[in-house]
């Protein structure tokens, strides 16, 4: 059986800062480029959101990696010379270039998706546990008190969340980012009224969110106990927003052809600012 290799799902443009900071706190021109082993319906996703004019971040101890299960992945690494650490048997650490952590397991591709898990650190495992489980609903794979980890999702068959206790403070640092759930448009006003009852922190009230030339979907964004961004998202309308564009490819090219900010700011002897 051939290997499905991540491919560019959609590309967009944006000219100013999202109003529910999909960006982070960035007000300026940004894009976001949506890359996956599949269409974002029935996938785990990547959302790589890039701000013009900003040089780097700095990385926190909040998201602490993507598991990918696939043979292909360890192959093409080694192939191409890219750092490999084998840190248990059979499963590798890579680092992409922002500094996020890749862990690749050496094993045939999962049918449904190669995104085997995302691991988001935690300062008190039962207390999130709780929240996530709880509050949010998710079914409890795994949870070994020992190495402080739980392994929670909603299907069999998607990407699951691990969550990771790191031993004091969750910090963010200047990156941020945050996971996305799609559900029912009519559970949003639900999910909202639970979370005030609970007194727990919402981000975003209930809010329509423009994607020019496409669908408007709603969304409700919610901060777990150590402050990760969960966005909620009316599925109806996501599911028109998030078709396959079979020019993002085409659309990310020519946008990273069009930034000459990298150039910009050398010959005005200046250096991009560093979040």
């Amino acid at each position: 059986r051939p290997c499905v290799a991540p491919q560019v799902l959609r590309h967009e443009e944006f000219e100013e800062g999202c109003k529910a900071s999909c960006n982070g706190p960035y007000d300026g021109k940004w894009s976001k480029t949506m890359v996956g082993y599949g269409p974002e319906d029935n996938h785990f996703v990547a959302e790589l959101t890039y701000n013009y004019g900003i040089g780097e971040y700095r990385l926190g101890n909040d998201f602490l990696g993507i598991t990918l299960v696939s043979s292909q992945a360890v192959s093409n690494a080694k192939k191409m010379g890219w750092p490999l650490k084998e840190v248990t048997s059979g499963v590798f650490e890579t680092e992409a270039p922002g500094g996020y952590k890749f862990y690749l397991e050496d094993k045939e591709q999962l049918k449904q998706d190669p995104v085997w898990k995302v691991t988001l650190g935690v300062s008190n495992l039962q207390k999130s546990v709780n929240y996530w489980s709880g509050l949010l609903g998710m079914k409890i794979y795994e949870k070994d008190e020992e190495k402080q980890r739980a392994l929670l999702g909603y299907a069999d068959n998607q990407c699951k969340l691990e969550l990771r206790a790191v031993g004091g403070a969750v910090d963010h640092g200047t990156a941020f980012g945050r996971i996305a759930f799609s559900c029912a448009k009519d559970e949003l006003p639900s999910i909202e009224a639970l979370m005030k009852k609970e007194n727990q922190k919402i981000l975003t009230p209930l809010v329509s969110l423009d994607t020019p030339g496409k669908a408007t979907v709603q969304v409700v964004i919610l901060a777990d106990p150590d402050g990760h961004e969960i966005c909620f998202v009316g599925d109806e309308a996501f599911r028109e927003l998030s078709k396959v564009d079979p020019h993002g490819d085409k659309l990310l090219d020519d946008a990273m052809a069009a930034d000459n900010s990298d150039k910009w700011f050398a010959e005005h002897n200046m250096k991009k600012v560093s979040a």
